[in-house]
């Protein structure tokens, strides 16, 4: 029988030269992640290993291949532990990932529900298998420009970029780039956690329950996600928040085929309408039509400090106002949570 907590796949070899954790943080009443919980878990990690990084605003890497020698466990019994106390202790259902390296850890971790662990097996026959449906978006290194090359030539997916020879890919993405994303698609990377490192890049995802052809829902989930990134953006770094200066819109289609569109903004903002205005856009650009669409991500990238930001100034006074407002929201969202206030289309 197995017991509670286990992973869903094998444990990593014992000598495997590193072992990285990622959480994923829920608090338990589905309501949402405070900064007093965050900082908690994050403590709980800190006394297991000193090489924690934070992925704001619900998410941790932890290198513990030290604290495995010293408590005499595996990685995936490890986890499990830290799940435990985390829900004990702070009330905070964690979803955790275990692999060999930062970036399979970040995908295991994202794929495993609430409450359990996903275990990367340190084989690359294993690795192979668990990267090779996914969009190429999924691989750190791959910004937009690269995305989009790279489906033009219909390596759209990580398992056709690992198969395909090495000197075509250097031909299409250059020497250094092409390398180092062939050896993401191998499940290769060679980043450390980094503590104190600040997030690069925001996203987020809205999967459907059923394969969703409504373009109404398709729309509705794009508000959603932009209200999310628009917010996160603004509360999340140090100072008057961050702002991003692109924004990246994936599609993942029933059938497993990936689209992906980019934009580049005029200029760099945290603005939720804007932020919306121009998904809409990269979701009107991709012509679907009679889509069977599973899930739709954005993310914002080129991200940098909100005062170090340029913004052209607008006459136009409902902008203004809107902006005024968009700040109101935020601060009684922080107070009282984050949906004390709803936009009406979504709160339906």
């Amino acid at each position: 029988m197995t017991p509670a907590g286990a992973p869903r796949a094998g444990a990593p070899r014992a000598g495997a030269p590193r072992a990285v954790m990622c959480l994923r943080l829920r608090p338990a009443d589905g309501g949402p992640l405070g900064a007093e919980a965050y900082a908690g878990v994050l403590a709980l990690l800190g006394g297991l290993t000193p090489a924690v990084q934070a992925l704001p605003p619900d998410a941790a890497l932890a290198d513990v291949r030290g604290a495995l020698r010293y408590f005499g466990c595996d990685a995936a019994r490890l986890a499990a532990v830290v799940r435990v106390r985390a829900l004990a202790l702070y009330g905070v259902d964690a979803a955790a990932g275990v692999a060999g390296n930062p970036m399979l850890a970040r995908t295991a971790a994202r794929d495993a529900r609430p409450g359990e662990t996903l275990v990367v097996p340190d084989e690359p026959a294993a690795v192979a298998e668990f990267l090779a449906g996914r969009p190429v978006t999924d691989l750190d290194g791959v910004g937009a420009k690269a995305a989009r090359t790279l489906c033009s030539y219909g390596l759209d997916s990580v398992g056709r970029v690992a198969a395909a020879p090495p000197a075509a890919l250097r031909r299409i993405l250059g020497a250094r780039l092409g390398r180092e994303v062939r050896e993401r698609a191998l499940g290769i990377d060679p980043v450390a956690v980094r503590p104190g490192a600040a997030a690069r890049a925001v996203a987020a995802e809205r999967p459907f329950d059923r394969d969703e052809l409504d373009p109404v829902r398709h729309r509705r989930a794009l508000l959603s996600l932009t209200e999310e990134l628009g917010a996160r953006l603004r509360t999340q770094g140090p100072g008057q928040g961050q702002v991003c200066r692109t924004l990246s819109l994936t599609v993942r289609c029933a059938d497993r085929t990936t689209l992906t569109r980019t934009r580049t903004l005029t200029e760099a903002t945290a603005h939720t309408a804007v932020l919306t205005a121009t998904a809409y856009a990269l979701y009107a650009g991709l012509g679907l039509q009679r889509a069977r669409v599973r899930a739709l991500s954005l993310r914002a990238e080129d991200l940098t400090p909100a005062e170090r930001a340029a913004r052209q100034l607008s006459f136009d006074p409902e902008d203004e106002k809107a902006r005024r407002l968009e700040a109101v929201t935020d601060r009684v969202r922080a107070r009282f949570g984050p949906h004390a206030i709803a936009r009406g289309t979504l709160a339906a």
